[in-house]
C-alpha cells in the first residue's frame, strides 16, 4: 500500500504531530520521498510528493514571508511540510504565522520533536517505500504465475482473461484483427468495446507497430496488438492498472500472443480444406448451379452472386550471394500463405488458396471467392496493402471461373496504377482516359487538384477524396478503407472543398473531381514529358 501522511503520523517512534486540524482528504496524500532543505525557495528542487523537512533557520516569521514560503513549497508539489523543534533550534513550537499560512494553502504542517532526528523520518519513509515496492513485485509475480497456469489449459484465452481481471480489477477483451470479440472478462460486458471501436481500428491498421490509449465513458481504454510476426489479434484493457498490474501487461501480451499463434496453427487443416474446396470449385468447367451453391453454402457463403479476387504476393529477395531463386520462392510462398490466412479470416467463407505465379515469376498468386456485397477494397487495403490485385465482376457461383479469368487479367493494370483494378460493366471512363493526351490530362488534373497539392496534408486530402468518390460517397466504406473515423473523412472533405471551391453535391464539380483523381491514379506522364504541377 502507498505511504500516506496518516500512516506516517501513526508510525511508532516518530512522534510526529499536526499543527492544525487537517482535513482527512489532505491526510490521504501519498508520500513519495523525504528531503531536508532550509532554503527560502525550495520549490524548484522538488519533484512532487515529498515530505519536506526544515528547521526554519532562514525563514522570517512575518505573515507575508510565511505565505510566500508555503506557496512556493505547495507549488513545488510537496505532499506536506515538517518543522523540526528542539533545544538549540530556532523554534520550540510551530510559529503561528507559519501554521496560518499552511492552513490557508491547504498544506499539512507537521512537527518533528527534538528527540527524533530528520534521518529517522527519512529512513521511515524509504523503508515504507521499499516495502511497497516489494509488495508490488510479489503481487506481479503472483499474477504472472496465475496467468501462466491459465495459459496451459486447453482454451487459454478465457481463463487468462478471467485470472487477469480477478487479480487486477482491470477488464480485458481479446479481439481478432477485424475487431470481433474472441474472449472477454469485463465487469460491464459490451460497453467498453463500443467506446473503443475507433481506438481498435486505429491500432489494427498499424499492425504490430504500436499501441494506443484514450479515455471514454469515464474509463481508461488501452489497446495492444497481439502476435509474433503478424497481427493475430488485439487486447483491449478497460480501467487503470496499478503499478503491479502494469508490470504484468507485457507478460499478458506474450501469453495471449502465444495462444493466438497456437490457434492459428490449429486452424491450418481447416484452411487447407477450404483451399481444396476452392480448387474443386474452379476446376470443374461444367459445374452445375446447384452443386456450386451447395459448395459455397457448406462454408457459410450464401451470397446470390460472387466474384473472384486475385492478389499478387510480392516476392521476398534472398540474401546476397546465396539462396538463389528457390530460396526466394520459398520465402515468398511463406509470406503468401500468411497473407492468404489473413484474407481468409476477413472474407466470409474463407475460400482462399495460394497458387504459383504466371510463367517463371517467383511470386505467388492468392486467389479467393467472395460475396458481391463484401467491401473487398477495404479488406485488401488492410491485409494486402501495396500488392497488385485484380477484382473480377460479380457472377453466379457456377460462373466464377469467368470472374477469376478477368481478375487475373487485371493484375497488369493494377501493377501500373498502384491500386486494385476492378472489372466493371462500363469502360467508358477508361476509354476516355486512354484516348486523351497525357500532358493535357495531367494539366487538367493539376488545375482541379492544385490547391490541395499546396496545402498541408494535401496527399491525405486527395487520397480521402478519391476513396470517397470511388465508394459512391459512402462515408462508412470510405472510413473503413482508409482506417480512420468517418468524422475524420468528413473533416478532410470539408477542407478539400474549401480549398478547391467545389461542392460535392454539384454533379459537375463531382465529375471534375472524380476525373482528376482518376487521372492522377493512372500514372505519370509519358517519359520525356514534363510533369505539370509536380508535387
Amino acid at each position: 500500500m502507498p505511504l500516506r501522511i496518516s500512516d506516517l503520523l501513526a508510525r511508532p517512534g516518530l512522534h510526529l504531530a499536526l499543527t492544525y486540524d487537517v482535513p482527512q482528504e489532505l491526510l490521504s496524500r501519498t508520500i513519495e520521498a523525504a528531503t531536508v532543505s532550509d532554503l527560502l525557495v525550495p520549490g524548484k528542487w522538488l519533484q512532487g510528493g515529498e515530505l519536506l523537512m526544515t528547521i526554519g533557520l532562514l525563514l522570517p516569521m512575518e505573515p507575508a514571508s510565511c505565505r510566500a514560503y508555503v506557496r512556493d513549497v505547495a507549488e513545488g508539489g510537496a505532499a506536506c511540510l515538517a518543522l523540526g523543534l528542539g533545544q538549540g533550534l530556532p523554534y520550540q513550537e510551530a510559529p503561528q504565522p507559519l501554521v496560518t499560512a499552511a492552513e490557508e494553502a491547504g498544506l499539512p504542517l507537521l512537527t518533528v520533536p527534538d528527540e527524533v532526528p530528520f534521518i529517522a523520518v527519512t529512513k521511515a519513509v524509504f523503508d515504507a517505500r521499499a516495502t511497497e515496492q516489494r509488495e508490488v513485485l510479489h503481487r506481479a509475480f503472483a499474477t504472472q504465475r496465475r496467468l501462466t497456469a491459465a495459459a496451459a489449459t486447453s482454451d487459454g484465452l478465457q481463463p487468462m482473461l478471467a485470472e487477469w481481471t480477478a487479480a487486477t480489477g482491470v477488464g480485458a477483451t481479446v479481439l481478432d484483427p477485424l475487431g470481433r470479440q474472441l474472449a472477454a472478462a469485463e465487469q460491464e460486458p459490451g460497453t467498453a468495446l463500443e467506446h473503443a471501436r475507433d481506438l481498435v481500428e486505429r491500432v489494427a491498421a498499424r499492425g504490430l507497430r504500436g499501441s494506443a490509449s484514450s479515455t471514454a465513458g469515464g474509463r481508461q481504454l488501452e489497446v495492444q496488438p497481439l502476435g509474433a510476426r503478424r497481427l493475430r489479434g488485439l487486447l483491449l484493457l478497460t480501467g487503470r492498472p496499478d503499478d503491479a498490474a502494469r508490470s504484468v501487461v507485457p507478460g499478458l501480451i506474450s501469453l495471449l500472443s502465444l495462444e493466438l499463434e497456437r490457434r492459428h496453427l490449429r486452424d491450418e487443416p481447416e484452411r487447407r480444406r477450404r483451399s481444396a474446396l476452392l480448387s474443386e470449385l474452379l476446376a470443374d468447367e461444367d459445374l452445375a448451379a446447384d452443386r456450386a451453391r451447395d459448395m459455397l453454402t457448406s462454408v457459410g457463403l450464401s451470397a446470390e452472386r460472387v466474384r473472384a479476387v486475385v492478389v499478387e504476393a510480392a516476392p521476398v529477395a534472398g540474401p546476397r550471394g546465396g539462396g538463389g531463386a528457390a530460396a526466394r520462392t520459398g520465402l515468398s510462398e511463406g509470406a503468401a500463405q500468411e497473407m492468404a490466412a489473413d484474407l481468409a479470416l476477413a472474407m466470409p467463407g474463407g475460400l482462399v488458396r495460394v497458387t504459383g505465379g504466371p510463367g517463371a515469376a517467383p511470386g505467388r498468386l492468392i486467389e479467393a471467392v467472395v460475396g458481391e456485397e463484401l467491401d473487398i477494397h477495404a479488406v485488401l487495403g488492410r491485409f494486402a496493402p501495396h500488392c497488385p490485385a485484380g477484382i473480377g465482376p460479380a457472377t453466379a457461383p457456377e460462373a466464377v471461373r469467368v470472374s477469376l479469368r478477368q481478375a487475373t487479367g487485371l493484375l497488369a493494370v493494377s501493377r501500373t496504377s498502384g491500386a486494385p483494378a476492378e472489372a466493371r460493366q462500363s469502360e467508358a471512363a477508361r476509354l476516355l482516359l486512354d484516348l486523351g493526351d497525357r500532358r493535357t490530362l495531367h494539366g487538367y488534373a493539376d488545375t482541379v487538384l492544385g490547391p490541395l497539392d499546396l496545402a498541408d496534408g494535401g496527399e491525405e486530402l486527395i487520397a480521402t477524396l478519391a476513396a470517397w468518390l470511388e465508394t459512391g460517397g459512402a462515408w462508412d466504406a470510405t472510413s473503413r478503407r482508409l482506417g480512420v473515423h468517418r468524422h475524420t473523412v468528413r473533416n478532410r472533405l470539408d477542407k478539400a472543398m474549401d480549398l478547391t471551391g467545389r461542392r460535392l453535391d454539384d454533379p459537375d464539380d463531382r465529375f471534375d473531381l472524380w476525373l482528376a483523381t482518376r487521372i492522377r491514379r493512372g500514372g505519370a506522364p509519358s517519359p520525356g514529358a514534363p510533369s505539370p504541377g509536380a508535387r
